[in-house]
């Protein structure tokens, strides 16, 4: 990651703000982050899906989440998030990867839930994340590919919704003072045109401790009266810094990533380093669909078919794949 040194005001601030991982450092405070800004890619995954609103909102936030987390990697490997829990949305998955030949990012996502449950939650206003996911956990799960372990991090889910989940994440799985904002929603938009609609968008804010000599998990062990460190003090400024963020300023089109952090902490040195570009991506193909169904076998296979044709449909992008039972039952009889 190569250092980005802005020539002016109008470069530091040019408007790159949708699809994009921008890292930073806050020097004076020893603090590094992650801006995330999903415009385009975070509309296509969810209106293919269409999702009832507060579960479009929940979904966003995971994909923000997870480009967020699966973005520092420094391998090419692939970062997964997914929450299971007893609520009428049952699970949320997302996905991120990096492409070898590029570097880009590649990112996808689905919920999976109970119609009739989550209509009656949304009737009644249970829409929180509490509400909605239920008692349950989100995992983590780092892949490194087939030669390499998995490594997997799973913690409760709360009333706290994700980004609770993710401080608990840090805090006990990497030992990490860590903060994170998240939000998505509906944007209303009227083009040059005259003609307007709503977008979906979803963005993210990360803050970490730049560990040093015995570094900081972001709690004390014990509760004494002892006065609070440097460290502690600048990591205290920059959470409060950070605790200001707006919804709107994470979502706002017009709002480049870079002036936001610039509202934030220029007060305290922020060097902002070279984005990466974060797309739509999805690992599913005609051979991968006809592999996952000839593994029911074949009593199951004639189940499944109507009028001899299996239509089988991708979650994550929602391509559609038909088949002729006879051909997935060759060689399994």
């Amino acid at each position: 990651m190569s250092e980005m040194e802005p020539r002016s005001l109008t470069d530091l601030f040019a408007s790159h703000p949708d699809d994009l991982v921008q890292p930073f450092q806050i020097e004076g405070l020893g603090i590094r982050g992650r801006v995330i800004r999903l415009g385009p890619l975070v509309d296509k995954v969810l209106t293919r899906h269409n999702y009832p609103e507060p579960v479009s909102r929940m979904l966003g936030e995971a994909l923000a989440l997870t480009a967020m987390i699966g973005s520092a990697l420094k391998f090419k490997g692939r970062f997964t998030l997914q929450t299971n829990g007893k609520g009428p949305v049952s699970m949320l998955v997302a996905d991120f990867w990096t492409a070898e030949d590029n570097g880009v990012g590649h990112l996808r996502g689905y919920a999976l839930m109970d119609d009739e449950r989550l209509a009656e939650s949304i009737a009644a206003g249970r829409v929180s994340t509490a509400d909605l996911l239920g008692e349950g956990h989100l995992a983590m799960t780092i892949d490194q590919g087939a030669d390499m372990e998995r490594y997997q991090g799973i913690v409760e889910l709360g009333a706290g919704g994700l980004s609770a989940a993710a401080h608990e994440y840090f805090a006990s799985s990497e030992q990490i003072a860590t903060r994170i904002r998240l939000a998505a929603g509906p944007l209303f938009q009227r083009e040059a045109d005259g003609h307007a609609g709503t977008t979906w968008r979803a963005g993210a804010i990360m803050i970490q401790h730049i560990a040093r000599d015995g570094g900081l998990t972001g709690h004390r062990e014990t509760e004494d009266a002892k006065p609070p460190t440097d460290e502690e003090e600048n990591w205290n400024r920059a959470s409060i810094l950070l605790g200001t963020v707006e919804d709107h300023e994470l979502l706002d089109p017009a709002l480049a990533s870079t002036r936001l952090l610039y509202r934030l902490f220029h007060e305290d040195g922020v060097r902002v380093y070279d984005p990466s570009d974060v797309a739509f991506g999805c690992h599913c193909s005609r051979e991968r669909m006809g592999s996952v169904i000839r593994s029911f076998g074949v009593e199951e296979i004639d189940d499944m078919a109507e009028d001899g044709v299996i239509e089988a449909t991708c979650e994550f992008c929602s391509e559609v794949y038909l088949f002729a039972a006879d051909e997935l039952k060759e060689g399994l009889e």
